[in-house]
C-alpha cells in the first residue's frame, strides 16, 4: 500500500517492541532498501513538535505512528498551529499517515488530527490506519490508490446479541464504525463463533480469524502449551470448509461487508470491521458490551474527566474515572455517570471510582490497560478521591 524503495525515505514514530511497528523498525528498510527515519514516542514528551517537524524537513510522503502520538499531537499542539506556521511545518508532502493499530478505529481522534492539521496542509485522505494482531501483525492496510474507507451505523442494541445490524445516521443506539483498511492480497478473513468455531452469517458478529503466508507460527516463551498453540495458530472450522483450511485465530470481535465503493481496478473489496478485543469484553444480564462504548459515554458527560475506564468485579460494573478538576467536583460525577450508564446502555453502575489522571494505565500505542487496572482496584492501590457503592 506504500511504495517502499531505495530512494524513499518513511518516518516511523512507533515503538519497536512488536507487531508491525518491529517490522517497520527492524525489518522493512533491509528488504527494500528504503531509508527510515526511526523516532521514538517518548521523544515527543519532550519535544511536541519533533515528528511533524521531522517529516516537513526531510518531506516524508508516507509515515507511520500509534494513537498515542496521534494524541498527544492533538492535545499538545492544538492551539499552536500558528506556531507550527511560523516555524515554516508544512505537511502537504504527506501522501498516507498511517496509524498502526490493534483495535477498533477511533474515528472521532482521526477527524480531530486531519482537521486541526488541515490549515498546514495535511489531506484528510492521508490519514488511515492498519489493523494486525498477536497472530498476524498485517491484516489490513489503507493505502490512497483505493477508495476512502468505508463507514457503517450499527445498532448498539442489536450488537450486544452479537447481531449486526445497519441503520440510518442519526438512529437512536446507533454506533459509527469504520473499516479498518483494505484486507491485505493473500490475507484470507472468517468470521467464526468463538464457542462453537463455526462460520457466521453476515449479520453476526464474530471472531476474526486469518489465513496468510506472514501469519505467525506460535508463541516463543510457551512451553508445554501444544493445545493452546494448536488451538491459537493452527484452528480450523467445525464445520463449512472442506478444504480444512488451518487457521489463526486474532482473538478480535468484528464483521465482514461488501462495500459500495469501487477501487481504480473497479473491484468490489470485503471490508473488515474491527468492533473490539474478546477477551475484554464485559458479561451482563446475558448481552455482551464493549468496553470503550461505555467509555466513551461516560467522558462526554464532564468537562473534568480526563478519561475513564470500566471492568467488572464480581458480576458487579466498575466505573473508574480520573478527575483534572477540583477534589470538590467529585461527588457531581457519582450521579452523572450513574445515570447516563443506565440512560443508554441499561445498566446498573456497581461501583463508582474517582482518581487523580494518570491512575489508569495506558501502554504505549495508546491502548488502555483494563485488567492491570482492575488487579489495582483489587488490591487496593489506586489511592482514589472517592469511592461510591450503589
Amino acid at each position: 500500500q506504500c511504495e517502499l524503495y531505495s530512494s524513499r525515505q518513511i518516518a516511523i514514530c512507533l515503538d519497536p517492541y512488536c507487531g508491525l511497528g518491529f517490522a517497520l523498525w527492524c525489518l522493512c528498510s533491509v528488504y527494500s532498501g528504503h531509508q527510515s527515519i526511526l523516532i521514538p514516542p517518548m521523544e515527543l514528551e519532550n519535544n511536541l513538535f519533533l515528528w511533524l517537524s521531522t517529516v516537513n524537513q526531510y518531506k516524508i510522503r508516507d509515515t507511520f505512528c500509534s494513537y498515542s502520538v496521534m494524541e498527544l499531537c492533538t492535545k499538545g499542539l492544538g492551539n499552536q498551529v500558528e506556531v507550527l506556521k511560523t516555524r515554516g511545518i508544512n505537511l502537504s508532502c504527506i501522501r498516507t499517515c498511517v496509524v498502526v493499530a490493534e483495535e477498533r478505529p477511533r474515528i472521532a481522534l482521526q477527524q480531530s488530527f486531519s482537521k486541526l492539521f488541515k490549515d498546514i496542509g495535511l489531506s484528510p485522505r492521508a490519514v488511515s490506519t492498519t489493523f494486525g494482531s498477536r497472530v498476524n501483525v498485517a491484516i489490513c492496510l489503507q493505502g490512497t490508490s483505493g477508495p476512502d474507507p468505508t463507514t457503517v451505523y450499527v445498532d448498539l442494541k442489536s450488537l450486544r446479541h452479537d447481531r449486526v445490524r445497519l441503520v440510518e445516521r442519526g438512529a437512536p443506539q446507533s454506533l459509527l464504525l469504520s473499516e479498518s483498511g483494505k484486507i491485505l492480497p493473500g490475507v484470507k478473513v472468517v468470521i467464526v463463533n468463538p464457542e462453537t468455531k463455526g462460520p457466521v452469517g453476515d449479520s453476526h458478529l464474530g471472531e476474526i480469524w486469518v489465513n496468510s503466508p506472514h501469519t505467525a507460527s506460535g508463541y516463543y516463551t510457551i512451553y508445554d502449551s501444544e493445545t493452546l498453540q494448536a488451538d491459537h495458530f493452527n484452528t480450523r472450522l467445525s464445520f463449512g470448509d472442506a478444504a480444512q483450511t488451518l487457521w489463526a485465530r486474532t482473538g478480535y470481535l468484528g464483521f465482514v461487508r461488501r462495500t459500495e465503493l469501487t477501487a481504480a481496478t473497479g473491484e468490489r473489496h470485503d471490508a473488515l470491521y474491527v468492533v473490539g478485543a474478546l477477551d475484554e469484553t464485559l458479561e451482563l444480564r446475558g448481552l455482551r458490551y464493549h468496553p470503550i462504548d461505555i467509555e466513551t459515554s461516560v467522558s462526554r458527560i464532564h468537562r473534568s474527566i480526563a478519561e475513564c475506564a470500566v471492568f467488572t468485579w464480581t458480576n458487579l460494573l466498575v466505573v473508574v474515572v480520573e478527575l483534572c478538576g477540583s477534589e470538590q467536583e467529585a461527588l457531581d460525577l457519582v450521579p452523572l455517570v450513574t445515570n447516563v450508564v443506565l440512560e443508554e446502555h441499561y445498566l446498573i453502575v456497581g461501583v463508582v471510582v474517582v482518581v487523580d489522571p494518570g491512575v489508569i494505565p495506558i501502554n504505549s500505542r495508546g491502548e488502555k490497560q483494563r485488567m492491570h487496572l482492575r488487579d489495582s482496584f483489587l488490591a487496593d492501590q489506586l489511592d482514589p478521591i472517592y469511592v461510591a457503592y450503589n
